[in-house]
Order: C-alpha cells, then structure tokens, then sequence
C-alpha cells in the first residue's frame, strides 16, 4: 500500500519550536494549535494573532483575454475590480455545483492573481486550462503556489503589529490601513511582497504574501513583537463564528453557491459558467439553503448530524459545528429545507441518539 508523504511548510521548525501541534491537512503538515484554541481564538478576536497558511495557491492570469477568463470562471463581476482591489469570487463547475471558492487581485487590466484552496489546487489548474483551451483565450496561467510563503496577520491590532515588520509600499505611499478586500505591493525586508487586507476571521487584519527565505524572519520578528501564533483549530472557529464557508465542509461540487448564501458574489449582469442553470435557480428557489444554528440545549452540532423537525423528520444536515469559544455555546452551519429556513425556527440536532433543541439563526453569529 503506498503512502503519500506530507509537504511541510518553510516554517515547519518555527511552528515546532513554538509549541505547535502539527495534523494533516490538504496534503501539508499543518498546526492545528499552539497554546490552547481558546487563548488563540481570543487574542485574533480582542488582540493579534498570526496563521502560517502557505499551504494555499497562487495562480497568476495575464495576458490580453485575462479579464475574459475570470469573468467566465468566476461567478463575480471581476469588470469591477480596479487596480489594488480583490474580489471574493466562486467557481461554477457546469453541473451546479462549485469547482472551488478564490480570492480575486487585480493588478492591472491584463495580470489578475487566484488565490485558491490547497485541497483543489490540481483540480483548479484543469479545471482553468480546460475553459482556456475551449475558448483559446490569448492568456497564459502561471501556478506560483510554491514560490509563496503566506502569513496572515489577524486581529484588531494586527496593523500595528505590522509595523514591526517594517513595509514600504512601492507606490511610495506612507503606510496607512488598507482598505477592506484591498492590497498593495511593498518592499520588506529588501524583497518584493504583497499585502491585502481580506480576512478569513471577522476580526480585521492583513495578509503578508513573501518569499519562502523571509518567512523565517517575519515570523520571529511578529512573535517578538506579542502577536500570538495561532493554528487552524482557531482559524476553524473564528470563521465558523462569522458564518463563513470552507470548501470541503459547507461548499463542493455538489452545491450550488446560491443555495450556499453566496447569492452576493453571483452576478447575472455578465456571462458565466452555469449563468443560465443558477437563474433558473434563483427565479424557482434553491430547495436547500444554508443556515446556522444555535443550540439551546447542551451539545455540539458537528459535521454530518442530522437536523430534525419536531416530529422527528431529517430536514437537513450539519456542515461545520463548533462550541463557540466567543459565545459560550454550540453552534453549526447546515443546509435545511427552504420551508425552515427561517430565523428563530425551533429545530433538534441529532447527536448520540438523542434530539436536542436549537434554533436556526442568519450568518454571523458573533457580531462582536
């Protein structure tokens, strides 16, 4: 039986050192904590913490028909995007369902960057060459993924912590908070960097794309300054709080990204893959809809759970579930029947055999 081995990160000794437990993700040796999820969820929340996600792809699309392929692939409106503006976007497969969801950066009319998840880079890259061969675009893609380390720095005093680091815009700007789902290119430490500011915690921050080689220095000079390591159990609630999706959980091939709330990032004023199939889809109502929910009785809703009416009826299952160290309760994200999809809805999860109480909620369910 043959074994696939684990990449690990540049930061793989840091993250040792550091007191890092280390798990299996999207094919990387990845910390899940360092010194306890709760002191971690808490310091992104009212301080600053720093995740370790190089695992994640970079695509760069250039070329004369660049805008051509993102407005096909993605769901967005990336004719929208200025220069120094990302974009939230999905992509729909052909079948209704999701290839992946990406992070849009523009850098001019003809150099866009993907920011895209580990677990679907292979399937990403076909998926792209395939629309790219079909339409022969004058475009080419590059898969950069590995020439990137990606510390994101997260938390309401996250800016501050940056400046440790010491960047130096290359539009020679003073340094100033970026604005949301905006980034810059900068100089640090002598080498060529980007850094957005998007966010996957709800607690504001920015994202410090950097060669592997100053990896090692960032990350010592933000732990020296007090920002406080964090793993992806924290990163794991701290988006689940905030009712954000993570693909493999709450969005994959098989559902559609209106029925997954993402409604906002579909946009029928352009053509797209799967443009016509989604607005039959809107006009006629998505069966399923994703929600969250509240528990009222002791328990945590975990992925895979059956959610139940009052008599008893499966009406939909959990996605992602977590106790919400911010809130102090159980909470889950699930896609239920449209009929009761409705905020306060009295519902039951079903855990160990037994129906506990809870009641649906709109996304986020920590609202600071």
């Amino acid at each position: 039986m043959e074994t696939t081995s684990l990449l690990r990160l540049t930061l793989h000794d840091a993250h040792l050192k550091a007191g890092g437990k280390m798990v299996s993700f999207a094919g990387f040796e990845m910390p899940v904590q360092y010194s306890g999820l709760k002191l971690e969820h808490d310091a992104v929340r009212h301080g600053a913490g720093v995740f370790d996600v190089s695992h994640m792809g970079e695509f760069f699309v250039q070329g004369p028909d660049a805008l051509s392929l993102v407005q096909w692939i993605g769901s967005n409106d990336a004719s929208k995007l200025f220069d120094g503006k990302v974009q939230y976007s999905c992509m729909p497969n052909g079948q209704g369902g999701i290839v992946d969801d990406l992070l849009v950066y523009r850098f001019h009319e003809e150099k866009y960057m993907l920011v895209v998840n580990a677990s679907n880079r292979d399937k990403d890259w076909a998926w792209i060459q395939e629309q790219i061969e079909a339409h022969s675009w004058d475009v080419t893609v590059e898969d950069s993924s590995d020439d990137w380390s990606l510390l994101a720095l997260q938390g309401p005093r996250a800016e501050s912590d940056l400046q440790a680091l010491n960047p130096q815009r290359k539009d020679g700007k003073p340094w100033t908070e970026l604005p949301y789902y905006t980034f810059t290119e900068a100089i640090l430490h002598g080498q060529d960097v980007i850094i957005s500011a998007t966010g996957y915690t709800g607690a504001g921050g920015v994202e410090i794309y950097l060669p592997h080689n100053l990896a090692p220095w960032a990350w010592d000079t933000l732990i020296s300054a007090g920002t406080t390591p964090c793993g992806l159990g924290a990163r794991d609630t701290l988006r689940m709080e905030m009712g954000f999706c993570l693909y493999g959980n709450d969005i994959d091939d098989t559902t559609s990204p209106l029925a997954a709330g993402l409604g906002w990032i579909t946009k029928f004023t352009k053509d797209f893959v799967d443009k016509e199939r989604l607005e039959a889809e809107k006009a006629a109502g998505s069966e399923r809809v994703l929600m969250g929910l509240v528990m009222d009785d002791r328990g945590i809703p975990r992925g895979g759970y059956n959610v139940c009416d009052a008599q008893g009826d499966v009406v939909g299952r959990v996605t992602s579930g977590t106790m919400s160290p911010s809130l102090g309760v159980g909470i889950g994200m699930a896609y239920l029947e449209a009929s009761l999809a409705v905020e306060s809805a009295p519902l039951f999860v079903e855990i160990r055999n037994k129906q506990l109480a809870c009641h649906v909620v709109k996304f986020p369910f920590y609202k600071g």
